[in-house]
This record gives structure tokens, sequence and C-alpha cells, in this order.
């Protein structure tokens, strides 16, 4: 996984309705835990929800500062399995809250806003992949291959770089939607019924998807010389 080390710092933001920046990140925010709000025990949790989203909506930008915080780290560890390099979980992590601060509109508030804005960041990925697949299907991973080749590296740990090469070639290969489903399914451990909320696909069409990937991915790593090990 990418290490989230410098995300924290990030420093871009997004422009507000008034044309003023609105900060993603700043240097304190590992420190500093934003009250939401203060809801009466009798207020439900999807409640304090739509009381945020509202607000978020109305061009609180201060509101904003307050989602991001509160799931920054759940929507960075999941574009970290999409992205290669800190560059791109950059660009990824700044395109999410881009589109949950654009589309907070369409938030019904039947759901914990957690979940849309997980749903948020897949589809997000999702189009990531659409973008960059060509690039990667041919791209020549020279970092990998010298690193590879330092005198320190012992063997298990050089043969187990080679094998995580192959998978990741392996996935390339595959269509976007099968790099989702593999991804969501086999990297992250969802659920099946956990994959089709956050795709907004069928709890079959995960399943037929998933089995059909995995016997794809197979057959490549057999190519390759280590669908048998």
């Amino acid at each position: 996984m990418i290490a989230m080390g410098g995300i924290a710092g990030w420093n871009a933001g997004i422009r507000g309705g008034g044309g003023a920046a609105i900060p993603l990140f700043s240097s304190v925010d590992a420190a500093v835990v934003f009250p939401v709000m203060n809801p009466s025990d009798e207020e439900s949790p999807i409640a304090g929800d739509r009381q945020l989203a509202a607000r978020i909506a109305g061009g609180d930008e201060e509101a904003f500062g307050d989602l991001v915080t509160l799931f920054k780290h759940r929507v960075l560890g999941t574009a970290s399995r999409y992205a290669r390099n800190s560059h791109e979980l950059d660009d990824l992590g700044q395109e999410i809250f881009i589109r949950v601060w654009r589309g907070l509109g369409k938030y019904r508030g039947d759901a914990p806003l957690e979940h849309w804005v997980m749903r948020v960041a897949v589809r997000t990925c999702y189009d990531f992949l659409r973008k960059v697949r060509k690039r990667r299907e041919c791209e020549v991973l020279v970092e990998e291959v010298l690193e590879s080749g330092a005198e320190d590296e012992s063997e298990k740990m050089r043969r187990s770089r080679e094998a995580w090469e192959v998978i990741r070639a392996g996935m390339a290969a595959l269509s976007v939607k099968d790099q989702l489903v593999l991804t969501l399914v086999e990297l992250e451990e969802k659920s099946v019924a956990e994959a089709a909320a956050l795709t907004g696909w069928s709890e079959s069409n995960v399943k037929v998807r998933a089995f059909r990937a995995r016997k794809k991915l197979k057959t490549i790593l057999e190519r390759s010389g280590y669908g048998n090990e």
C-alpha cells in the first residue's frame, strides 16, 4: 500500500460558491478532531448526517472541513488501492472530495453519509482506472526494476516483488470493471453485499463478475508462470 504520510499536508483546495479557496487538508489535521455537531440523545446519526450535508450544500465551508476530517483516512485508504504513487493518490483524493462537494445536494439522507461518501469514492476510482488503463498496459516500471536489482535484496524479497509486479500487470490487462471488483472483493476483502452497495451493481452481478475476473486473472498468471505456484 502506498505510504500516506505526506497526504495530510495537502495545501490544495477547491473553490466554494463565493470563490474562496477551501483547503482540503492542513498540517494539523492529524491532531485535530472537529466536533461536527451536538445532536440531542433522541436524534439519530443519520439525522446528524442530513444536517451536515445541508450545511455543506448551503455553502458552509467549515462544515465541509468537518466532513473531510471525518472521512479522509478511509477515503484515502481506498484510493491508495488504485493509485500507484503519491502523485496519483493526491490527484485521486482531491477529485473524490471535489465530487463529494459538488454532489452533496443529491444525498437523500436515507443511509449514513459515510456510505454515500464511499460510493462516490469507489465510483471516482472506477473513472480513474478507465482513464489510466491504456497507459498502465504499456507502462515500464523502471523504478521497480532498478530496485529489484539492489545487491542487498534477498532472493525471497526479489521473488515476492517479481510476483507482485506480475499480478499488477495481470490486473492492468483486465477490464476496468474486473479490476474494480477484484480490488474490492479480494484486496479490500469486502463482502459481496458491501461491494454491491459501493458500486451500485446487484449482488448477483458482483458474484458473477468476481468469478469471471478471477478466472481471467488466473489465466494471465499461468501464462506468466505463476498460476501453478
